[in-house]
């Protein structure tokens, strides 16, 4: 039976203006980073996730070239959904995709060169079955090829029509600075940045807030439960499906005493407010002005709107900022500081 959205999806979100744009974004974007690819069949579970998300609103959903996995099959999930279920709602839908990390082997499989961009950017229409992304990041900063190539890549991929904006994501804020110029001079603008931001690993607040605030570029966090960490599920011990037990992107040893000391008196923070751990933990990162969207993941539908039904109380007071950071504290656990050190 083929999928028909709910008529009244765009009743309850205050859809946000992503930078100096025209684009308005929803507050909660969902990310396909894991549990879409196709390493554990999950197409089935993957659709109506889409389709529950859409059905609340959320319009926009990111990806990228090596999500999965295995690498592309995050896309190409995704591609078959769209040409199933979403193609009559092409025009309602916002679709990000990202190059820079590895996804093929040999010399032009990753980094920031204009052969790897534009022939990654061609690989994931072809995967999604699109002829245009919405947005095309640039996924980490290449210290070694001229950011000015780089720059090229994403102007050309708006000229030639394969991607309606262009973002960064990782970037500091001196490379952003540098970028956000460079793309000017060449007729294009920066939309967005895409950095990881939590309570737990809070880098961003030294200068690329306020960068981003005075260009008038858009913000969207990654990351805003630190993969899980702003959770309950690791206090007592390791869920069999988790991050940690996949071995997929976070490591044993985040999970120490200082950590669940911290993630126990912010859950405490969070129940004052009535509000779950994740929900406080992704209104705490859309509390900023500047902040466009929160991306999030999601294993199963009970996840996602629980994620959702963060936007029930976002307002924080002075007195519940001045406790939550007595907590929220960084940890270290990000794993894309090297992007951002230059």
């Amino acid at each position: 039976m083929t999928y028909k959205a709910h008529n009244k999806r765009y009743e309850k979100l205050n859809y946000r203006r992503c930078g100096n744009s025209g684009l308005l974004l929803p507050p909660i974007t969902l990310g396909l980073w894991h549990n879409f690819g196709g390493k554990n069949n999950m197409l089935n579970e993957s659709k109506k996730m889409l389709f529950r998300a859409f059905d609340r609103g959320v319009t926009h959903f990111d990806l990228a070239n090596n999500y999965g996995p295995p690498y592309g099959s995050a896309e190409k999930n995704f591609g078959k959904v769209m040409k199933s279920d979403l193609r009559s709602y092409r025009d309602e839908l916002i679709i990000s995709t990202k190059a820079g990390y590895d996804m093929w082997p040999g010399p032009y499989g990753e980094w920031g060169s204009k052969k790897y961009l534009i022939a990654s950017l061609d690989q994931s229409l072809k995967r999604m079955q699109l002829n245009y992304v919405d947005i095309f990041y640039s996924h980490r900063f290449d210290p070694l090829t001229p950011l000015e190539e780089t720059a090229d890549a994403l102007a050309q991929a708006v000229n030639q029509g394969k991607a309606l904006y262009v973002g960064i994501s990782s970037y500091s804020s001196k490379q952003t600075i540098i970028m956000n110029k460079l793309l000017k001079q060449r007729g294009i603008r920066c939309l967005i940045h895409q950095p990881s931001y939590s309570m737990i690993n809070r880098w961003i607040e030294k200068d690329l807030l306020q960068t981003l605030k005075k260009l008038k570029i858009g913000c969207i966090a990654f990351s805003p439960l630190a993969q899980g960490m702003l959770s309950n599920k690791y206090i007592k011990e390791i869920p069999k499906k988790s991050r940690i037990s996949d071995n997929s992107s976070l490591d044993l040893k985040m999970i120490t005493k200082t950590y669940i000391k911290k993630i126990k008196n912010l859950n405490r923070l969070a129940k004052k407010r009535d509000q779950t751990l994740p929900q406080m933990a992704l209104a705490w990162v859309l509390r900023h002005p500047i902040m466009t969207s929160a991306l999030i993941g999601a294993r199963t539908i009970k996840q996602l709107d629980d994620c959702l039904d963060s936007q029930n109380n976002l307002e924080f007071t002075k007195y519940e900022l001045k406790e939550i950071d007595k907590y929220a504290i960084n940890e270290k656990i990000n794993l894309w500081e090297n992007s951002s050190k230059y």
